[in-house]
């Protein structure tokens, strides 16, 4: 995997700016002039500012199932809890009612991501402290597992979409913990997962395009197979990253962010071939009536290898460009870069 000391903390904020438009909310001046020393110092920072706007507008509530021993009865009447009271010679009834409650999936995200962040010794001093400050508010709220948090099962609404990146970065975060053998303390990762940074940088890109170049009508559609007798069962599904459109051309691009951008067979460098099979398969079946008029492009974080693609293809009929984007530059740079593969894929398709 790439670490992330080899991208400018900064630059990763940017990205989370772009990929989450809500970020552009905060305060961009205070974190652009703050210095962080690693990604985890960087989040720290997000959430004291996400939660602490949250709690001004306040926490989310929702109706919590809870259960209960009770001398009068509320809610429904829990017969298996109430046989085992009277076998256990209690006078009271179990009760399963619904409660308005801040003790909910979202309340709980926030609270065990902060504590973990409060644990870390990588994490700025006073960002730790600010955290504990705000955590008395959340008194109230479970301290959950991470491990048991169920991510496709949130779900968001006009009552709590306030919390969509505040559980973006929780993800981030939570997804790359590491479980000490020493004393079952929770530590995070040095680095973000490959998989975790390659969905930011993919998700970077698309929203780039989308603010700066809408005229390009940027989007991610799923391709169809051109089949010559329908038969499409178990063929699978071709997810874009990004498509762009511009004078009736296409241009599919296909981020990538790995370790190592080149692979290496008996002293022989080429590209990954199961990346250039796979941009090949989307123009190929994106261009049905062969014109030429669909390319593609493999778009790779820069590593620190020292070979590093920047070549133009033409496979039957179509352009297939091969770009590295360097991270580890100040942002105006990377904003010109990716500016510029759309200037150099403007002229080819004019």
């Amino acid at each position: 995997m790439i670490e992330t000391s080899h991208i400018l903390i900064k630059n990763i904020y940017h990205m989370l700016s772009y990929a989450f438009e809500v970020l552009k909310q905060y305060d961009d001046e205070e974190f652009s002039s703050e210095e962080f020393e690693n990604i985890h110092d960087l989040f720290a920072a997000i959430l004291n500012k996400g939660i602490s706007q949250q709690l001004k507008r306040g926490l989310f509530r929702e109706y919590v199932e809870k259960q209960e021993n009770a001398v009068v009865l509320r809610g429904k009447l829990d017969i298996t809890g109430t046989i085992k009271n009277v076998i256990q010679h209690q006078r009271v009834v179990a009760c399963e009612f619904d409660e308005f409650s801040v003790n909910n999936a979202f309340n709980q995200i926030l609270k065990v991501t902060a504590c973990i962040l409060m644990r870390q010794k990588t994490v700025n001093e006073q960002r730790r402290f600010d955290l504990k400050q705000l955590m008395m508010f959340f008194s109230e709220i479970e301290l959950i597992d991470p491990n048991q948090i169920w991510w496709n099962q949130l779900i968001y609404h006009r009552n709590n979409q306030t919390y969509l990146i505040l559980m973006n970065i929780c993800y981030f975060v939570l997804n790359d913990l590491l479980l000490s053998e020493e004393n079952g303390d929770y530590k995070l990762a040095k680095f973000l997962s490959e998989n975790s940074m390659h969905r930011l940088f993919e998700r970077f890109v698309l929203e780039y395009y989308r603010f700066h170049h809408s005229n390009y009508r940027p989007f991610s559609p799923q391709v169809k197979w051109v089949v010559d007798d329908e038969v499409i069962a178990y063929l699978p599904t071709m997810q874009t990253d990004i498509v762009l459109s511009h004078n009736r051309k296409s241009l599919v691009i296909d981020t990538k962010y790995y370790q190592k951008t080149m692979q290496t067979y008996y002293d022989n460098t080429t590209l990954h071939s199961s990346n250039l099979y796979q941009i090949f398969t989307y123009i190929k079946n994106m261009d049905i009536i062969s014109d030429g008029s669909v390319s593609g492009m493999l778009l790779y974080a820069k590593t620190s290898e020292r070979m590093t693609p920047d070549i133009t293809y033409s496979i039957s009929g179509n352009r297939i460009y091969v770009r590295t984007l360097d991270l580890n530059q100040p942002f105006p740079i990377i904003r010109s870069q990716l500016d510029g593969f759309l200037t150099e894929w403007g002229q080819d398709v004019s």
